[in-house]
C-alpha cells in the first residue's frame, strides 16, 4: 500500500477518523497498533511473525536490562542476536553464499551457484535499527525500560514510518505515547501541505524520472555523454525526490494523528562538504550510525588514522545496510574516503592560505562527488558501474543514442524552487488564507499536480532497504 494511491487515502481517512473519535489514550495506540499490522500486512502478511518477534524479545529484553547483575550482557546479546539474526538470514544470507562462491572460483575452486528464494520483507532495516535503539538506550541508561508492551508494540510498528523511515528512537517516541494527543494542537494545515509536497516530489518528480534512469543504466554503453550525465544527474533528483517525498508524507501523517517524527533531510545538495551533506541526508541513519556505531568504536578519540578506521568502517557497514551488493558497499566506501580526507583538510586548512579559494567552489564540488558517488549506488553490478562511471569520466568510449536531453530543462526550475525553499522565501501563506480559500487553493494545487502524475505506480526507492 503506498501513500500515493488512493486506497491509502482511505485508509488514512478511517485511521484518522476512528482514532480521533476515540476518547480513551490505550484505545487510541490499540487501534494505531491494529492498523500499523493491517497495514503492514497488506505488503505480505506472513512476515508479521518478525515484527511481533522482535516487539516481543526487545520488550523483555528492556525489563531485564534495568536489573543489576552479570545476566545484562546476556540480555543485551540475545537482543542484538535476534535482531542481527533476522536481519541477516532474511537480507543478507544470499549475498554471503554467493560471495563465497565467487571467492572460491577467484581462488580455482569449482563451486556451483546456490539460490536460497529468500524474500526480503519491506523495512526490515528500518525497523530492525529502531527496536534495537530501545534496548540499546536501555542498556546505556538513557531511558528506562517501558512497562506497557502496547506501547513498545505501537513504537516498533506505527505504520507512517515503519516501512522506510524516518528511524524513530524509543527516547523521542515513547514519551508521546504515555498521554493523549490534542486535535485542536496540531497544525492540520501545514500537515496537508507537506503532503502535497511528498507527494508531489515522489509522484510528479521521481516517478516521471525513474523510466529515464532504467532505460539508461540497462544499456549504458549505448548512449552519448550528455545523455550519460543528465541520467545520472536524474537519477540524483530521483533518489533525493522519492526519498525525502516519502519522508514528508511520513511525518505529515504522523502529525496528522498527533504524534511528531524526526526531520530526515535538510536540503542535502546544499551542503559544502562531506560532514555536512550526512547531517543532512537521512538524518535519522547518519545519527543513529554515529551514536551506536561510530562513537562506541571510538569516534574522533585517537589518532588520525584510527579516527579514519572508524569513519570507513562505519560508512562501509552504513552502505552494507542499503542493501546486499558489493555495490553499497563501494558507495559507502566512496563517502568514507570523502569524509576522510575532508577531515584532513579541514585540520590543515585551518591555516592554509588556499581555504578562502576552495570555500566558492565547495558546494558544486561536493555536489559533483555526491552524483558521481549515486553510480555504484543505483548500478545493478560492479560492472555496470564501471562502465558508467568510465563513461562520464571520458575513460571509456560513449554510445551514440541520445536520452532525455529535455531533463536538462527541467533541472535550473527544480534547483530554483530547491533554493527559495530552502532560504525560506517560500512562506507559509496557507496559514493566512481563511478556511474556505485554503480548501479551494488545496484543490487547486491537487488537480494541478494529478495530471503529472504517470500512470501505474511506481514502489518507493527505499522500500527495497
Amino acid at each position: 500500500m503506498l501513500f500515493t494511491e488512493p486506497r491509502f487515502v482511505l485508509f488514512f481517512a478511517v485511521v484518522f477518523a476512528v482514532h480521533w473519535a476515540l476518547e480513551s489514550n490505550a484505545a487510541r495506540k490499540l487501534w494505531l497498533l491494529a492498523t500499523s499490522y493491517t497495514f503492514y500486512g497488506a505488503w505480505d502478511w506472513r512476515f508479521l511473525g518478525l515484527i511481533v518477534a522482535s516487539t516481543l524479545v526487545d520488550y523483555v529484553v528492556a525489563l531485564r536490562l534495568e536489573r543489576q547483575g552479570a545476566a545484562r550482557r546476556a540480555w543485551l546479546a540475545l537482543s542484538l542476536t535476534v535482531n542481527l539474526g533476522l536481519l541477516g538470514v532474511f537480507k543478507y544470507c544470499q549475498f554471503f553464499v554467493d560471495s563465497a562462491v565467487e571467492l572460491a572460483r577467484a581462488l580455482g575452486i569449482q563451486a556451483s551457484p546456490h539460490t536460497l528464494g529468500i524474500v526480503l520483507p519491506v523495512g526490515i532495516s528500518f525497523y530492525t535499527f529502531q527496536t534495537m535503539s530501545y534496548t540499546l538506550d536501555v542498556w546505556r541508561g538513557r531511558i528506562r525500560a517501558t512497562r506497557s508492551l502496547l506501547d513498545v508494540a505501537t513504537f516498533v510498528a506505527f505504520f507512517p514510518q515503519l516501512v522506510a523511515g524516518p528511524i524513530v528512537r524509543a527516547s523521542e517516541f515513547l514519551p508521546q505515547l504515555a498521554s493523549p494527543r490534542t486535535l485542536a494542537r496540531i497544525d492540520v494545515r501545514g500537515a496537508l501541505i507537506l503532503f502535497l509536497v511528498g507527494f508531489f516530489k515522489k509522484a510528479c518528480v521521481a516517478d516521471n524520472l525513474a523510466p529515464i534512469v532504467e532505460r539508461y543504466f540497462a544499456h549504458p554503453e549505448a548512449f552519448d555523454l550528455v545523455s550519460a550525465w543528465s541520467a545520472i544527474v536524474a537519477y540524483a533528483v530521483q533518489i533525493y525526490c522519492d526519498f525525502s517525498g516519502y519522508s514528508d508524507m511520513a511525518i505529515a501523517c504522523a502529525a496528522l494523528l498527533g504524534y511528531r517524527l524526526v526531520l530526515n533531510f535538510d536540503f542535502p545538495y546544499l551542503a559544502r562538504d562531506p560532514s555536512e551533506f550526512w547531517r543532512r541526508w537521512h538524518i535519522s541513519l547518519s545519527t543513529w550510525l554515529r551514536d551506536y556505531l561510530y562513537i562506541p568504536l571510538g569516534g574522533n578519540r585517537g589518532s588520525s588514522l584510527f579516527v579514519a578506521r572508524n569513519l570507513m568502517l562505519t560508512m562501509l557497514l552504513g552502505g552494507l545496510w542499503h542493501g546486499a551488493a558489493w555495490t553499497f558497499v563501494l558507495w559507502g566506501g566512496l563517502h568514507g574516503i570523502a569524509l576522510v580526507v575532508h577531515r584532513a583538510w579541514r585540520r590543515m586548512a585551518e591555516t592554509h592560505p588556499l581555504r578562502r579559494l576552495v570555500r566558492p567552489v565547495s558546494m558544486p564540488l561536493l555536489v559533483l562527488f555526491v552524483v558521481l558517488a549515486w553510480v555504484p549506488f543505483r548500478a545493478p553490478d560492479l560492472a555496470t558501474a564501471r562502465t558508467v562511471g568510465g563513461t562520464l569520466l571520458g575513460v571509456l568510449p560513449a554510445g551514440a543514442s541520445p536520452l532525455g536531453r529535455e531533463l536538462l530543462l527541467w533541472i535550473p526550475v527544480l534547483l530554483t524552487t530547491h533554493l527559495l525553499a530552502a532560504r525560506g522565501s517560500l512562506s507559509p501563506w496557507w496559514q493566512r488564507l481563511p478556511l474556505p480559500a485554503f480548501a479551494a487553493s488545496y484543490a487547486t494545487l491537487w488537480a494541478l499536480a494529478l495530471p503529472l502524475v504517470p500512470v501505474g505506480f511506481t514502489p518507493f526507492l527505499y522500500f527495497q532497504f
